[in-house]
C-alpha cells in the first residue's frame, strides 16, 4: 500500500495531505502542526448520474468542514472512487488572509495527491 505525504505553505499557515488507499477506496487527512479531528466527508462517485457528491459531519465547535466537504467532492469526481476526507487545522487567531491561504493550500495539494495518482495507476 502506498503512503502520499505532501505539504504546502510555511509558517503559521503550513499545511499537510496524507493519503493511502484502503482497498480500492482514498483515505485522505488534511492537517497542520495542530492536528485534531475536525471534519469528516465522504466523496462518491455515482456513475450512473455522472456526477460527484459528497457528505460532511463537523465536530462541534470547528470549521474544518468546508476543506473536507470540497476536497472530498473534488477528489471523488476526478478519481471516480469513494474518497474519505479528514481535517483538523488549528490555528489560534487566525485571519481572514490565512483562511484563504489555507484554502488555496489545500485546493493545491488536492490536485498534486491527484497528480501523484495518476502516476501510480
Amino acid at each position: 500500500m502506498k503512503e502520499f505525504r505532501l505539504s504546502k505553505g510555511k509558517g503559521r499557515t503550513k499545511i499537510e495531505l496524507f493519503a493511502y488507499h484502503l482497498g480500492n477506496d482514498l483515505i485522505v487527512c488534511i492537517c497542520n502542526k495542530n492536528a485534531h479531528l475536525g471534519a469528516v466527508a465522504i466523496g462518491e462517485y455515482d456513475h450512473k448520474a455522472d456526477r460527484a457528491s459528497s457528505s460532511v459531519i463537523t465536530r462541534l465547535g470547528h470549521r474544518d468542514d468546508e476543506i473536507a466537504k470540497r476536497e472530498a467532492h473534488f477528489m471523488a469526481k476526478h478519481t471516480k472512487k469513494p474518497v474519505c476526507v479528514i481535517t483538523g487545522i488549528h490555528l489560534n487567531n487566525i485571519t481572514p488572509e490565512e483562511i484563504d491561504e489555507i484554502l488555496g493550500q489545500a485546493d493545491d495539494l488536492t490536485r498534486e495527491l491527484l497528480s501523484e495518482l495518476e502516476k501510480v495507476t
